[in-house]
């Protein structure tokens, strides 16, 4: 009984060896585009994001508030909800949206969600263990002008071995004050997948 119970699990082991021992690993430049399972990827988050943000700041929402009021806006990236067909982790989505928009120049960021409150635990250590010269005062934070929220959802259309996914990223940018929808943007990628 024991030999027809240790054969097998022999036998398994051999080929779970044999089958990672074909693995190969390569760096690769992390700018280089890949598509290996035709699903979101990291080229797509830093596209989507870069031209979004390239959109957005184009608009007249923001000459007109920099008109009004003699200083440039200040946005906080909110949600990003992922309604689509797969597990996609909307943080690095976001986190390219902050860059393209800091990067710009032209508005202002401040922290959203958990990150504000470890700004806001550090000042309050300050107010105990820093110096009095070094720390930082409450009640100082940039309020945001606007907030960016948005939804990324997809349409899955397959036959056979052949697939399209159609992604939508929409995203909005609301007047907190006014709560005014002063830009709605959307891109749109669809690719098509052939095993």
């Amino acid at each position: 009984m024991k030999k027809l119970f240790i054969a097998p699990m022999i036998a398994s082991l051999l080929l779970l060896g044999t089958s990672c021992a074909n693995r190969k690993v390569q760096r690769i430049d992390p700018n280089q585009q890949t598509d290996i399972s035709g699903r979101w990827n990291d080229t797509d988050s830093k596209l989507v994001a870069n031209e979004m943000t390239t959109d957005v700041l184009q608009r007249p929402w923001r000459s007109n508030f920099e008109q009004k009021y003699g200083r440039k806006p200040v946005v906080i990236v909110g949600s990003v909800k992922n309604k689509s067909s797969e597990q996609i982790d909307p943080i690095t989505f976001i986190k390219n949206l902050e860059r393209s928009f800091v990067n710009s120049g032209v508005v202002g960021v401040v922290q959203s969600g958990d990150e504000r409150n470890q700004v806001r635990d550090e000042r309050n250590d300050q107010q105990t263990f820093a110096s009095e010269e070094s720390k930082k005062k409450w009640g100082k934070e940039k309020g945001a002008d606007f907030m960016l929220n948005g939804v990324i959802s997809s349409i899955v259309d397959q036959y056979k071995n052949q697939k399209t996914v159609s992604y939508q990223v929409n995203l909005e940018l609301t007047d907190l004050e006014t709560n005014e929808k002063v830009w709605i943007g959307e891109k749109d990628i669809k690719k098509y997948i052939k095993n």
